[in-house]
């Protein structure tokens, strides 16, 4: 099975405001394990703004273009120098692809990075790790920062690998029934109508920009590519093989 797992900032931010190490060197385990079983794994990653503010000694989410710009660009190192850490017990390489909404709509772009990166899935020692390019000019980041927390991002990197199933990883045990996250967990959804959209609550905390929203229109573009996708509470034990299951944890979204 090819996987696109999609990691955001709520479940990358650490106590001390940093990144979450712990968590990483978890998720890395798990990456391992999967990849012994047969699997493919892609990640698509959140994160480099909430290193970047660690960095800089910010405690609150940056409102101005700029200053995101100076966080990203600061803390994207950061980030991946994380990752590399924790898969390099695993033998497992940490590969980076940066994108913006511009580059998928570049025919030429987009066949590279499919080239790219099916490249490094039959190297075998690579994790390729997306993250939307916020390291851009102030206009530029205006108009492109839309991917919503690399929700969006991530169903358009699944549909780049044709994917057989995305994993988005949240705070939240799923879909609940009610648009506050309280209420019953939806454990299946067949069609993303009226009354699934009315379930769907805001944006999250101050460190991040993602919702169950976003999560939505994420699962719509992948379910139009038959693409199946989870949306799992990705602090629970071994959530990654869990979600590899016919059942899988949290909400499952596919027809």
């Amino acid at each position: 099975m090819r996987l696109v797992i999609k990691i955001g900032s709520s479940l990358l931010a650490g106590r001390a405001g940093g990144l979450a190490e712990i968590r990483i060197r978890q998720w890395a385990k798990e990456i391992a394990g999967l990849r012994r079983q047969g699997h493919e794994v892609i990640l698509v990653s959140s994160g480099a703004i909430r290193a970047g503010m660690q960095a800089l000694g910010l405690t609150r989410r940056p409102t101005s273009r700029p200053e995101m710009q100076a966080c990203a660009t600061i803390g994207q190192p950061l980030l991946m120098k994380a990752y590399g850490s924790a898969l390099a017990p695993h033998r497992i390489l940490a590969a980076q692809i940066l994108l913006t909404s511009w580059d998928l709509d570049s025919r030429r772009i987009y066949e590279n990075t499919r080239a790219t990166l099916h490249t490094l899935l039959g190297l075998k020692k690579c994790l390729p790790i997306f993250n939307e390019n916020d390291a851009l000019s102030f206009e530029e980041i205006a108009l492109l920062n839309a991917f919503g927390d690399n929700d969006r991002l991530s169903a358009h990197v699944a549909i780049l690998a044709r994917a057989d199933r995305l994993v988005i990883l949240t705070d939240a045990p799923g879909l609940m029934s009610r648009p506050d996250g309280t209420g019953t967990l939806i454990r299946r959804v067949r069609k993303i109508d009226a009354g699934v959209w009315a379930c769907a609550g805001g944006a999250g905390s101050a460190g991040s920009v993602g919702g169950m929203l976003s999560k939505l229109e994420a699962s719509r573009l992948a379910m139009t590519r038959g693409i199946g996708v989870v949306i799992a509470d990705g602090r629970i034990g071994k959530v990654l093989g869990k979600c590899v299951d016919r059942t899988p944890p949290g909400t499952w979204v596919a027809r």
